[in-house]
């Protein structure tokens, strides 16, 4: 089974955003692995920095979990070093940044950040980031200070060749998108076979995502979600793995699992602070399914 996170409600229209500490602090108390954030620009939600610097402050133990933060159109990579330097700091060294380029034109639009060569950017910036983080940036009242060996954790997204040879080359490992297992298995496979190729030990750690609501009306509250978020043209690939039942919820666990995800974020398609709770209970309800499994299976063998 999968380390299972959940999303914070910082994209979710509508949302008393000044509870996000509280979300933060109750994920943590029920055992919850992670917590994530995604990104927009143009959008109705929370800077994703800013969010987790918020249940930084509200938790001690649960890890922080950018999936993905758009690298893309912030254009100065300095600033964003020292502002992700900040939240791992604020975190005392919790904090995963999943970094991607962000696929929004508007974003982009709006940021007066070409789209082309992309990828060339994103690297130069990375190792701009990394500078920073090792303290090479040197100012007239000296670097600023360096962050311990490794930190901060970073993954990397991307869908195409070039961005599964990123991910492996440069940083932990990837970060899968919230929709297809398809697209999962092979990226999988993709960012493996780079770790290999460059050498590297271990294995590189995969983080899946998908959209979750439970309790009354959760279908609806998650068709009216995802719609807004992604928009008519998208929502056929995105809706059927958004879980509203605890049915899925536990087919989808094991299902990714099996793919190669180690770690399963859950987004909340609704901000209400009871869904914490319910999917808490859901998992709780899995635990209990599978230890029961697992004990009638060595009854049945011992019985032979």
């Amino acid at each position: 089974m999968p380390r299972i996170g959940i999303g914070l409600p910082a994209a979710v229209p509508g949302t008393d955003y000044s509870s996000v500490g509280h979300w933060a602090a109750e994920s943590e108390r029920r055992g919850f692995h992670s917590l994530g954030v995604i990104d927009r620009l143009v959008y109705d939600n929370l800077d994703p920095l800013v969010a987790l610097a918020a249940a930084a402050a509200r938790t001690e133990r649960i890890e922080l979990l950018t999936t993905v933060l758009n690298a893309g159109y912030r254009a100065n990579p300095v600033v964003l070093a020292k502002q992700i330097d900040s939240v791992e700091r604020l975190s005392a060294g919790r904090l995963t940044v999943g970094l991607g380029m962000g696929g929004w034109p508007e974003d982009y639009a709006a940021s007066d950040v070409p789209t082309a060569g992309r990828g060339a950017a994103f690297e130069a910036a990375l190792a701009t980031m990394r500078d920073v983080w090792r303290g090479d940036v040197v100012g007239a009242s000296g670097p600023i200070p360096a962050l311990p060996p490794g930190r901060p954790a970073l993954l990397l997204a991307g869908l195409v060749p070039a961005g599964f040879a990123r991910a492996a080359a440069l940083s932990d490992g990837w970060v899968a998108p919230s929709f297809g297992l398809r697209t999962l298995e092979t990226g999988v496979a993709a960012v493996r076979r780079e770790w290999t190729r460059v050498g590297r030990a271990g294995r590189p750690r995969i983080v899946a995502e998908r959209y979750f609501c439970l309790g009354p009306g959760a279908a609806e509250t998650a068709d009216a979600y995802v719609a807004h978020y992604y928009g008519a043209a998208y929502l056929p690939q995105i809706r059927p793995d958004v879980i509203t039942d605890t049915g899925h919820l536990h087919e989808e666990i094991d299902r990714l699992g099996k793919a190669g995800a180690d770690d399963l974020v859950l987004f909340p398609c609704s901000g209400a602070p009871e869904q914490v709770g319910l999917l808490a209970d859901a998992l709780d309800e899995k635990r209990e399914n599978d230890e029961k499994r697992e004990d009638e299976k060595r009854e049945k063998e011992g019985a032979r």
